[in-house]
């Protein structure tokens, strides 16, 4: 589906080609014999690879906020993937063409152009910063199958070492460093951040209640030591549980969706069994410690705010739609009206239902509708017109599993609802 491009967007574009304008002055053009462009293609895919690999760094800074001109820390994320992938292919043909370009004088000067005598550092530590980048890449792309969560999140600080080797190599043979250096500084203290200064300032909070919802579902009710976090509804954190007594996932950082309305004292978190560290802190001991970072995402952005809203979700992703329906029922007024289709397998898996229905009878601009899969089979344009005829209309919501929301989208489009009126999440980060 198209989206419609984000501010941060056209901040990161003019970030990426700003080294590339400043060089290619003395790049020269495409014209003259093979080796000449081949030449040109190696530099210019060596530059667009290396700036690529430093905005990848910048984007994974992770600060509250930072993600907002970007549509969200999940589109953020996907965005530090595509960069990293791009550049390792770039930095591929980077390599290639400026090997293929000495081919013609002698297969010999070709070996030396990319392997000369030591001597030429520059040379070696691009080399060096290859290999830096094979190996944290190689696991990201599951080039030996999905990685291990906190191996991976380990590996990745290899990443640094690939920024860092890389710069240098740039800067030994720029004609122009201050690009390089501007990047370079952006790139390595978003890392700095991330990995430093980050963790310190997360806020913690007691667990003071574990809330048993479902089979395999809880939430948990944070009361903060402190200030605390300030957050809107659909947005999420990351919580890491410090309670001794876990089977996993002590220690471990997790995005959970935030479910308890901005106004309410307590932090809610709806976590479902689904890994070892969620199914870990089904039991987790009340009056334990974790620490929380965040909020993030803007998943109820308005971009018609002059339309009603049709909120679709499924499974533990209720959970935005449980924020969004308890911020409404605690007197927040809505931009217009709003009607909540919650998609369930069954009465058991339906875990707000209550506290939804209860809300409906308050709130004259909020509607329910429940719908299991169990006797209906798959949401249809027919169950959504008839208990909401003006579905199409409207601006639209989902969260809940890939394919529910695979789904759905494809449902909507089918109806001639623009992209951009679609908004949907799913936490899928690695």
């Amino acid at each position: 589906m198209r989206r419609l491009p984000r501010p941060g967007d056209s901040v990161l574009i003019v970030a990426l080609l700003l080294p590339l304008a400043v060089a290619l002055p003395r790049l020269g053009g495409l014209g003259g014999p093979p080796e000449l462009w081949l030449t040109w293609v190696g530099r210019v895919t060596g530059i667009l690879g290396l700036a690529m690999m430093l905005l990848a760094g910048l984007v994974s800074c992770r600060v509250p906020g930072f993600d907002r001109p970007f549509g969200g820390l999940a589109r953020l994320w996907r965005l530090h993937h595509w960069l990293g992938f791009a550049a390792f292919i770039l930095v591929m043909v980077h390599i290639l063409a400026l090997g293929l370009a000495a081919v013609p004088a002698s297969l010999d000067a070709a070996v030396a152009t990319l392997f000369p005598p030591l001597s030429q550092a520059a040379i070696w530590l691009g080399w060096l910063a290859w290999v830096a980048m094979v190996v944290f890449l190689a696991p990201t792309f599951d080039f030996f199958g999905k990685p291990h969560y906190q191996r991976w999140k380990h590996l990745h600080l290899v990443s640094a070492m690939a920024l860092l080797l890389g710069l240098w190599h740039a800067l030994l043979l720029a004609g122009e460093a201050w690009p390089w250096w501007l990047l370079g500084i952006a790139g390595l203290g978003a890392i700095a951040w991330r990995k430093g200064v980050a963790p310190q300032r997360r806020h913690p909070y007691r667990i003071e209640q574990v809330v048993p919802l479902a089979r395999g579902v809880v939430e948990l009710v944070l009361r903060p030591e402190g200030a605390g976090i300030r957050h809107e509804a659909g947005q999420f954190v990351y919580l890491t549980p410090l309670d001794q007594g876990l089977a996993a996932g002590r220690g471990e950082e997790h995005p959970y969706t935030i479910a308890s309305a901005p106004a309410d004292a307590r932090l809610r978190i709806g976590i479902k069994d689904l890994g070892d560290a969620s199914h870990a802190l089904q039991t987790v001991t009340p009056e334990t410690r974790v620490l929380i970072e965040g909020p993030y995402g803007e998943f109820f952005e308005r971009r018609f705010p002059q339309r009603d809203m049709l909120w679709l979700g499924g499974g533990i992703g209720i959970t935005p739609f449980v924020a969004g329906a308890r911020n409404l029922g605690a007197g927040s007024v809505p931009d217009g009206h709003v009607h909540l289709f919650y998609l369930a397998n069954s009465p058991d898996r339906a875990y707000y239902q209550e506290e939804f229905c209860e809300i409906a009878e308050r709130v004259e601009e909020f509607d329910y509708t429940q719908h299991y899969y169990r006797d209906r089979g798959p949401l249809t344009e027919a169950f959504l017109r008839e208990h909401c005829p003006d579905f199409v209309e409207r601006e639209i919501y989902l969260c809940g599993p890939p394919g529910m929301n695979a789904y759905l989208q494809r449902l909507l489009i089918e109806q001639g609802i623009p992209a951009s009126r679609i908004h949907s999440e799913v936490f899928d980060f690695l």
